[in-house]
Order: structure tokens, then C-alpha cells, then sequence
């Protein structure tokens, strides 16, 4: 089963999505199988990540900009603004897609895992999200 849904971002900063990809999980009555979630954008991303300390997220987010700041001189495409290539280059250092397997009709996450859309672009934007849901 293939399905989608869109997310409206506010800015930068990570995203919780796993409540509508368990949702798809759950409509396609699959017991055992793999949820393959992808975004369909080269500016954001997807991680797995701790779900229950809001800090861990804020860190996450302060280490990856200051890894790959905006206004470096080195970048050449710009585009879109400052954080044009920032966000191609935090894209690509993290993940376009991620795989969860399904357990019992629900997504074997850890305890304190979620997955998040993460949005590297200042401006909000919608961005689309496929799912591949399969035995």
C-alpha cells in the first residue's frame, strides 16, 4: 500500500510525524510488514529520535546549525536565500527516508523513539510525505 500526507512547516526545527504514519499503518491492516517513510524534498529530512525531552530535540537542532551554518562564503547556490544550500546540506546529512518495521499492526518503535520531519528552511513550507506500507 502506498499512501501520503502533507505537513505544514513553521521554520526550521523538527517535526513529530509519527501519529499519521501509525494512522496509515493501522488503515492498511498489515500485521507484520515494513512502513518505509519518505519525504519528497532535497531541504528537509527524516530521523528517528527521542520523543519524551524536548530538550534532546532543541540540541539536535542547535548542533546541526552550527555544523552547517547559514552566510558561509564557501556556498555558491543561494538561490532561495541564506539558507538555501544550509538546508540541501543538512538534507543530505541526514535522511530522505527511513524504514520502521511493523509489529502486531503497529510501528516497532522504542519506547522513547518518534519520527520526525525535520525542516531545515527558515521560511514554513508543505511538504509531502510518502509512505510504502508492505508484508
Amino acid at each position: 500500500m502506498v499512501d501520503q500526507f502533507t505537513v505544514e512547516t513553521q521554520g526550521q526545527g523538527l517535526l513529530e510525524i509519527t501519529g499519521p504514519v501509525q494512522s496509515a499503518v493501522g488503515k492498511a491492516k498489515i500485521v507484520e510488514g515494513l512502513c518505509t517513510v519518505f519525504v519528497r524534498h532535497t531541504s528537509a529530512s527524516l530521523v528517528i529520535q527521542e520523543n519524551a525531552d524536548p530538550s534532546a530535540k532543541r540540541d539536535l537542532e542547535r548542533w546541526l546549525n552550527r555544523l552547517v551554518p547559514e552566510g558561509d562564503p564557501f556556498y555558491e547556490h543561494d538561490a532561495e536565500g541564506p539558507d538555501d544550500m544550509p538546508g540541501h546540506i543538512k538534507a543530505a546529512l541526514t535522511a530522505t527516508s527511513v524504514s520502521i518495521p511493523v509489529s502486531g499492526g503497529r510501528l516497532a518503535l522504542g519506547t522513547w523513539q518518534g519520527i520526525y520531519l525535520w525542516e531545515h528552511r527558515r521560511r514554513g513550507s508543505r511538504r509531502e510525505v510518502v509512505l510504502h506500507i508492505g508484508t
